[in-house]
């Protein structure tokens, strides 16, 4: 775990250095778009840490607590500065629009995947139902027969 936390603040701290080094330079924002990219992945690996460990162990291990609660927080300012440095360098309001657009992309992508999970189960109902028809007739069949069978034998 404190590994994966390290990795990503790393994430964090490299994409803000590359940004750092490149914004003053940059025509536009797709230009550092990989960096912004690495950002948010690497916040979001420190917030997926901090979610996964949500009790403390017998001996209190306030030492993890503590540097999760500091990494979490180191990610906010980093991406509090990367905020301030876009709206600075391409205008106010840029960064909300790229963090709104990012939202509606994820929402999107979770609506799909929920659809997509939808469809599935509905499919593997409608596969169960024709095995359970399926079944159904071949009971009926096998019924029948041995009825016509017993009826013959009786003749």
């Amino acid at each position: 775990m404190i590994a994966e936390t390290m990795a990503g603040i790393a994430l964090v701290k490299g994409a803000v250095d590359g940004i750092k080094s490149i914004i003053g330079t940059a025509n536009d924002v797709s230009e550092i778009a990989g960096y912004i990219d690495k950002l948010f992945e690497g916040e979001k690996q420190v917030q997926q840490i901090r979610n996964k460990k949500s009790g403390v162990n017998n001996f209190g291990d306030i030492g993890g607590v503590a540097s999760e609660v500091i990494d979490a927080r180191l990610a906010a300012e980093k991406l509090q500065e990367v905020a301030t440095m876009v709206d600075m360098r391409f205008g106010h309001g840029t960064w909300k629009s790229i963090v709104d657009e990012r939202a509606r992309r994820i929402q999107e992508q979770k609506a799909k995947e929920a659809e997509l999970k939808r469809a599935q189960f509905k499919k593997a109902q409608e596969f169960e139902d024709m095995i359970q028809g399926i079944l159904i007739a071949v009971a009926v069949a096998v019924v029948a027969m041995g009825l016509l069978i017993a009826v013959f034998m009786y003749v």
